[in-house]
């Protein structure tokens, strides 16, 4: 009972400090929305990684850039109306 009680007061720490671990309310969309943000942040923070994209699409790294934040805005499509009613409610 105890190391239940552990687990779940850690994952409620984590949460509390970390914003895209998610709660128990957490729709899958807006789950998977924080993953791809969070991912698109950090290929747009690390030059190496950039750089690599731009080689591999013969692009400039500005364009990627570019790209890689026009992505950020709806990175999994626009909501479902399930998902939608689920966040105002």
């Amino acid at each position: 009972m105890g190391d239940r009680y552990n687990i779940h007061s850690q994952l409620e720490h984590l949460q509390s400090k970390y914003v895209g671990t998610g709660f128990a309310d957490t729709a899958k969309w807006e789950w998977l929305t924080n993953i791809h943000r969070d991912s698109l942040a950090s290929y747009l923070g690390h030059c190496d990684r950039l750089s690599y994209f731009a080689i591999a699409e013969n692009e400039s790294k500005a364009r990627i850039r570019f790209h890689l934040m026009e992505k950020m805005l709806q990175p999994c499509g626009p909501p479902s109306e399930k998902v939608e009613t689920e966040i105002t409610e």
